[in-house]
This record gives C-alpha cells, structure tokens and sequence, in this order.
C-alpha cells in the first residue's frame, strides 16, 4: 500500500474509532495506547496547535543548559543534510517534549510554522496528542506515527519518526530527537535513522562523561588520598563511584540526596559525604581529611598571571606562571625531568627546574607545592580548567564568561603552546558548531575572534537582517579581507 492509499485508510480508521463506529482492523497497539493516554488528557482532536510555552533568552538558556547541545554537531552532520534533501525537517525535545531546536528545508518550517511545529512549542502526547515525538517520549522507544495515526486532524499532512535519548549516567530520559515532513515525504528509512542519530547520541554523551570522569578524578585524587589508609571514595555530581579506597564492598552508584551530609551504603554502615568543587568524597564517620589550603590560578589573557592562595593575591612571573600552568593540567604530578622537557624541550636542565621549583614553593607557602613528583597539594582551580570544563560540558556562554584570551600568550614552552592552540581551536569550534549567534558574537569580541575572518562571515549569514550589529560585522570583513590581499 502507497503512502496516500494508506493516509487514506488510516483516516476511514481514524473517523470511525473516534465516532465509536465499527470498522474492520484496529489502530495499531502503540498507536491505539497513544489514542488513550492522550484522550484521557482531555486533549482535543480538533485542536488547532500545541501551546509556545518559551521563547526568546528563556529558550536560549534552556538550550545552553541541556544535555543535548553539546551533541548538537552530530545530529546535525547525521539528520539536517539528509532531510534537507528530503523536505524534512529534524527536530530535538527535552524530555518533556518542548522543542528546543528546529532545523531543515526552508518551506519545510514555514509549514510547520502553521501548526506550531516550531522551538519553545511543547509536542507532549498530553498537549497535542498522539505525535512522533511525544509518543516516543511517553512509550519510551522510537516510533513512527503517519498520518491519521495522529489523535489532532490538523495534523494528519505530516509523518514523523522519532527516538528517545538517555543520560548515559543515569539512564534517565533526556529527550527525542525527530524528523518530521508532510505526508507525500513518508520513508521507510526514516525510523532506522532517528534510532542511529539517537545512538550516537548517547555514545557521544558517553563518550563526553568517560572524558569527565577521567579529569574528576585527576583533580580530585588529593581529596582521597589526604584521609591516608583510612577507607574513602570519589562520586561523581551523580553518585557514581570513581575511585575507591578500601571500603570492602560499595555499589557502582551510592543516592547522594541534596543536601545531605551521612548516607546509607547499603550494608549497614553509614558514609559522611562532603562536597567537593566537582562531586563528593565519601569517608567513614570517625575519620577527616587534612584541611587544605584553597589556590587559584589566572591564567588568561594578556594581563599578568595571578596567584590567589588562601586569599592572598600574588603577581607570577613568565616562568612561574608556566610551571603552575603545567602542573595545573597535569593534576596527578610531573618529574623534574618532565616538567623540564615540557618547558624548555631538550634544551632543558632539570636542575634549573629544581631551582624554580624551590623558589616557588617558598612563594607560595607550605602546603601548596609537593615533590616527588611535583604536583599541587592545595584545592586547587584556575579559569583555564575552567574554560575547558564549561566546553566540554557544552556551556558555552560561561566559557565565554571566563575566557579573557589565550593561555599565556608570551609562552614558548612548548607543551603550553600546544595547551594554547587546542584550548583556542577547542572553544572556536564548539562556538561555530553552537549555530548561535549570540555566543558567535561574543567570540568575535574576544582578542582570538576579532582578528577571524570566517568568525565574522559565519555571522553576517546568522544575524537577522535587522539586528544593529551587522554593519560592525560588514566592516570587520571588510577589514580583515583588506588585510588578507595585502
């Protein structure tokens, strides 16, 4: 049966279930529980369209702050080219259906504009009824609803395909991804590729938290390894367990409620949870971790590096703000040997690095600096972790909060060069593939962005036509372009 004698069919179906009619066959078993989840929502099958519950910064926030923007790049490389081709449009939900981004054929949208298949609209099974996305997200697994399958007659033009998206940590449901078109754009193959672009979501999500996990722990070590031989753990903001110290038998996953300071590990032995900057330490009552003193690090930009210990602000020269750089992105330690190939190659001598190193560990005071290796005692934070953190968790704007420039610019140490450009490269692409041209904005107002050509011309296509900023972006090509033929 062809898509319009089965469009055709489904509608017969659809009037007389509705109309308590008899008519041969059933709607099938999804659809039907669909039916009735949504009617006993008292949702409307003559609905016009779902409710636009956010729109403008309150949208743009819950984008920023949503687990899927930072996988956004692949569905785009994995959906919008193919259902650009194929007068489709692809969608991604929240969890609660609302649509938070929309992308694909121009006359595609302007259709769906007509029925508020649009971002900020919500498209749950109880706003609008039996539908791709929200189906997917109350059955909890990937769907195709066609037709007259949808419980709003209004909507029985389109056919859509939808999958769910879980939080690799927590299994939770985060959202549904989709591609939705009208009806005479039905393909077989639409299902299989929500479901790809669904898993590979997840796997790049998964990938992201293993990322995450490894640089927790790194930083976060010094936290276990101050309670000594008595037994501890590390737990991530979630509660899952990432390092242990001997505690005969824990869980992969401990309830952490907010708030709380003691939990029940299950076996009858009680935990003390204290928060860290990143998750929680886990010990046994009766014992304490060594109080620490508290460093932070300013490392970017063409101001001088800064010092912060305990409160107490202190100017760094070059070569200390290098090694403090470098011993702060290698959290578990370096050798005096390494630290010298890191800073000078094989120029180097590891006695100056020696030298320097008692220098600055006077500097600081007790407690800041160990040896053997050298690495840093204090509870330690600087805006270049920082910067790296709010990337790689796709928080852009507060990347962008932080980021005064590049690591520092007058370095040319040679593992610091490296740190440079990938941090540079790292945040321009992330911000380029965001597809906001708020943040695009805001990186083009940094000392990196304002010298980049394609920054800007990426802009001119994004802004509005009306916004007051597209002449600053006008005569920033034309400056930069002049440059370039010069």
């Amino acid at each position: 049966m062809d898509a319009p004698d089965q469009a055709r069919r489904l509608s017969e179906l659809y009037d007389e279930v509705l109309s308590g009619g008899r008519v041969p066959g059933a709607p099938r078993p999804l659809v039907a529980e669909s039916w009735q989840r949504s009617l006993a929502a008292l949702v409307d099958p003559e609905l016009d369209a779902p409710p636009v519950v956010v729109s403008g910064d309150e949208l743009a926030e819950l984008r920023e702050q949503h687990p899927l923007h930072a996988v956004l790049p692949v569905l785009r490389q994995t959906l919008t080219t193919i259902a650009d081709e194929a007068s489709h449009i692809m969608i991604v939900t929240d969890a609660r259906g609302l649509i938070l981004w929309r992308e694909g054929a121009a006359g595609v949208r302007r259709q769906a504009d007509r029925i508020a298949l649009s971002e900020g609209a919500i498209w749950s099974e109880d706003a609008i009824g039996t539908n791709g996305m929200g189906t997917a997200l109350a059955a909890d697994q990937p769907v195709q609803i066609h037709s007259a399958e949808h419980l709003v007659r209004r909507i029985h033009a389109w056919t859509c395909a939808a999958a769910p998206v879980h939080d690799p940590d927590t299994g939770k449901l985060i959202g549904a991804v989709d591609v939705s078109g009208p009806l005479r754009t039905v393909h077989p193959a639409m299902m299989a590729l929500v479901t790809a672009a669904a898993g590979l979501a997840e796997g790049q999500l998964r990938v992201r938290m293993a990322a995450a996990d490894e640089v927790l722990r790194a930083r976060n070590m010094r936290h276990l390894i101050a309670l000594g031989d008595a037994p501890g753990a590390l737990l991530t903001p979630t509660g899952r367990v990432l390092a242990v110290q001997p505690l005969a038998w824990l869980p992969d996953r401990l309830d952490v409620p907010a708030g709380a300071d003691r939990i029940d590990l299950g076996d009858g032995r009680e935990g003390v949870i204290e928060q860290l900057d990143e998750g929680y330490l886990l010990r046994l009552p009766g014992t304490a971790r060594s109080r620490r003193t508290s460093l932070r690090l300013e490392l970017l930009g063409a101001r001088q590096p800064v010092a912060v210990v305990g409160g107490r602000e202190i100017a760094l020269t070059l070569r200390r703000a290098e090694v403090l750089a470098l011993l702060l992105l290698h959290p578990s330690g370096l050798t005096a040997e390494q630290l010298m190939l890191q800073l000078y190659g094989d120029e180097g001598n590891p006695t100056t690095v020696r030298a320097e190193m008692h220098r600055l560990r006077n500097l600081l005071g007790a407690g800041v600096l160990d040896t053997k290796p050298y690495r840093i005692l204090a509870d330690v934070s600087g805006d270049v972790t920082d910067v790296q953190t709010f990337v790689r968790r796709g928080e852009l704007s507060r990347a962008l909060d932080l980021y005064a420039g590049p690591l520092l610019v007058r370095s040319d140490a040679p593992a610091l060069r490296a740190e440079r450009d990938e941090l540079d490269a790292t945040l321009r692409r992330a911000v380029l593939d965001s597809g906001e041209a708020e943040l695009l904005w805001r990186y083009g107002q940094t000392s990196v962005g304002a010298e980049d050509l394609e920054v800007f011309e990426v802009l001119a296509r994004w802004l509005p036509a009306d916004d007051a900023r597209r002449a600053a972006v006008a005569a920033r090509i034309r400056r930069l372009t002049d440059e370039l033929t010069m």
